[in-house]
């Protein structure tokens, strides 16, 4: 499900494979495998990528649809 979501967000932003792995300092053809499936993410770059998208890990990760950093109880603006 995340390698569906890290080109969604990618494609998303208009964004190119190559601005991403600059971004990560990797090359180009490893984030392509990492996208791709052909490889693992190493966490240190799903944080990364969490940082650049401004979405949580369990929305990468697939483990959620809410792709909100913070829980709806801790929005700004949220009542409690």
């Amino acid at each position: 499900m995340y390698l569906y979501r890290l080109k969604e967000l990618r494609v998303d932003r208009d964004l190119r494979q190559r601005e991403i792995a600059q971004y990560l300092n990797i090359a180009q053809n490893t984030y392509c495998n990492y996208e791709n499936g052909n490889r693992d993410i190493p966490l240190p770059l799903l944080i990364q990528l969490s940082r650049l998208y401004q979405v949580n890990l369990d929305y990468l990760a697939g483990q959620t649809d809410d792709p909100h950093l913070l829980p709806p109880s801790r929005r700004k603006g949220d009542e409690r």
